[in-house]
């Protein structure tokens, strides 16, 4: 209840004593179906000042402080623990652990509240939230009216507003929960910093009654280059039979599709793009019109395929330059910015790369895009990590949810090649049906990309050996052979054993350098040990036939709880790059010089 003594306390004591306060209000309602395509619409930036209130002990969902009606503080009559109405006030995006010293290692809950202004109130028109990414579990109020909550910490989300709200001053209020769980996606162990927040931008968009819902547009995969296919979904009262306007202006497409009855527009269209690749990231404007509604979007068309044990791009050979990134800084935290991602591609080409992976969650939306126009292939992937209770249902329509959500987000993006279910799990039957549903989703959602996953190698055998591989296009393997493995020759004896039928990256691969002041001149975490591993790693594998890709293990120097030796305190410093995102360690320039070699192959 709000308070012990308020007129809405049905047992004065409930607030106190009732562990069960958080069912209510875990619907999960937010997910893939209620997303709307957002690309060339006009939002209204919420972003800036929200007021903030951090709630380890979850007082405000059992005291209900959403249902607090706003008024002076002189006016209330009943005792209160937080006022959401006014106080303390934080910016969005950021996460809490940027802020303030004592919020570092704080995981529980916290409340973000702001005023949102409608002037006017049109029958015509529809609003929606859409907030780019939550951490993790986060709950909606408007007007003291609970709307639904989304859970996944990395995946945009959309509320409709339109029934609740009102003309004048509306309250619209978050609960934002970070807390790790053992039935989450990622659970409780990780090996990335549990940021917590709103920590990517949060806006509102106004619609016409019936809208274009979603539009993914593509490469018809067979090998001829000349037709592309349109999916539209329409929603609202006129969807049915409506009619889309579609246009290709660069391309002379100009076309009407109409949609079924129940609102799903689909065609193809005989035309010959100029095919995206790095070399030629040729994008063009794509817009979609329905009524009085419009969206648009800027599209590179190609074609990725697996055949055999190779990688082939618009027909065309391809091997993987690559590095994996994490979504992370050292003063920012998770938040990210235009700026920073183009660094993040700058260095990358600077290594001579063609190919990022995005480790180990979805990261901004803007990353894909600044990747379609620069010409980088993307590996994208969800957070099912380490051990995930697979046996759990609920947790297979969590990892499920954010899977199609990242899908919908980002499958309009040339860059995007390969869609990645997971990363270092046991195989078990109970893993095998978790991950093998995830690949299928994945083809279901989107047939014109690859699927791939980070899968187990049995060093004593010398072997892949992963059910799962049979069940996706690329074989991921982490390896550490100069760091947590020895013999260099195991590799080589691991491609001989296994015999892949299918291409194999080389998901991860690396060592910690300290570059400080403080840390060592020789051994481990030494620059000199980890520029040793990596020539050891170039020499071996230059002659690997079977590895079509690398992505060595990391760009940047990263925060992360577990990692608490002298030399480490609390980093991953295994980057190429030290965490100030500048200064370069000796190993960054031999990969530098090995990737130059494989371009220059072709």
């Amino acid at each position: 209840m709000v308070l012990e003594r308020s007129e809405l306390a049905e047992n004065a004591l409930q607030c106190l004593h009732d562990e069960a306060y958080d069912a209510p209000y875990n619907r999960q309602n937010l997910n893939h179906e209620t997303m709307i395509f957002v690309s060339g619409r006009e939002a209204e930036s919420l972003d800036g000042a929200w007021n903030f209130c951090v709630d380890l002990l979850d007082t405000g969902l059992r005291q209900k402080w959403f249902a607090l009606e706003k008024m002076l503080p002189e006016e209330r009559l009943e005792p209160y623990d937080y006022d959401p109405y006014m106080g303390e006030q934080v910016v969005i995006p950021s996460n809490w652990q940027m802020l303030k010293e004592k919020w570092y290692f704080f995981e529980g809950s916290a409340w973000y509240s702001r005023p949102l202004l409608i002037e006017e109130l049109s029958p015509d028109e529809r609003k929606f939230l859409r907030i780019g990414a939550a951490q993790y579990d986060c709950k909606v109020f408007l007007n003291g009216a609970f709307l639904g909550n989304h859970y996944g910490g990395s995946t945009p989300f959309c509320v409709e507003l339109t029934n609740a709200l009102k003309q004048g001053e509306n309250w619209l209020m978050l609960c934002v929960n970070n807390t790790r769980t053992t039935t989450r996606v990622p659970m409780r162990n990780t090996d990335w910093f549990n940021y917590g927040g709103v920590y990517r931008e949060v806006a509102l968009y106004t619609t016409p009654r019936t809208l274009v819902r979603d539009l993914f547009v593509h490469l018809v995969p067979d090998g001829n280059y000349n037709r592309i296919a349109v999916a539209a979904k329409l929603d609202g009262p006129d969807a049915s039979g409506a009619q889309i306007d579609f246009e290709i202006p660069d391309l002379g497409v100009k076309t009407v599709i109409a949609a079924s009855q129940d609102g799903l527009a689909r065609a193809e269209i005989e035309v010959s793009p100029d095919l995206w690749s790095p070399e030629n990231p040729r994008l063009y404007d794509v817009i979609a019109r329905c009524g009085e509604d419009q969206v648009s979007d800027r599209v590179g068309f190609r074609q990725i395929e697996q055949v055999g044990s190779d990688l082939f791009l618009n027909g065309k050979p391809l091997f993987l330059r690559g590095i994996s990134v994490h979504e992370d800084d050292m003063t920012k935290g998770k938040v990210t910015s235009e700026e920073d991602i183009r660094r993040r591609f700058a260095d990358a080409a600077e290594l001579n790369c063609n190919f990022l992976r995005l480790a180990h969650y979805p990261h901004h939306e803007l990353a894909a895009r600044i990747a379609d126009e620069l010409g980088f292939l993307l590996w994208e992937e969800i957070p099912v990590y380490w051990a995930i209770d697979f046996e759990n249902p609920a947790t297979y329509r969590d990892a499920q949810n954010q899977l199609i959500e990242l899908i919908r987000r980002d499958r309009n993006r040339a860059s995007v090649i390969i869609w990645s279910v997971g990363n270092e799990n046991p195989d078990t039957d109970a893993r095998l049906d978790f991950m093998r549903n995830l690949a299928q989703t994945a083809k279901a959602e989107d047939p014109t990309r690859l699927t791939s996953a980070a899968c187990l190698i049995n060093h004593a055998r010398k072997k892949i050996e992963d059910r799962l591989s049979e069940y996706i296009d690329v074989i991921g393997i982490n390896e550490y052979y100069g760091w947590y493995e020895e013999n260099f020759e195991d590799l080589v004896e691991i491609g001989t054993n296994s015999a892949p039928e299918k291409p194999v990256v080389i998901s991860e691969t690396g060592a910690d350098a300290d570059i400080s002041a403080t840390g060592p001149s020789k051994g481990l975490f030494s620059e000199a040990y980890q520029t040793r591993v990596y020539e050891q790693q170039i020499a071996t594998l230059r002659s690997l036939d079977y590895v079509k890709g690398i992505s060595p293990w990391i760009l940047y120097d990263f925060r992360v709880e577990r990692r608490q030796n002298i030399f480490q305190q609390g980093r991953n410093k295994k980057g190429l790059i030290a965490g100030d995102k500048v200064t370069r360690k000796e190993a960054f320039h031999k990969l530098a010089a090995f990737y130059l070699e494989k371009k220059k192959e072709g």
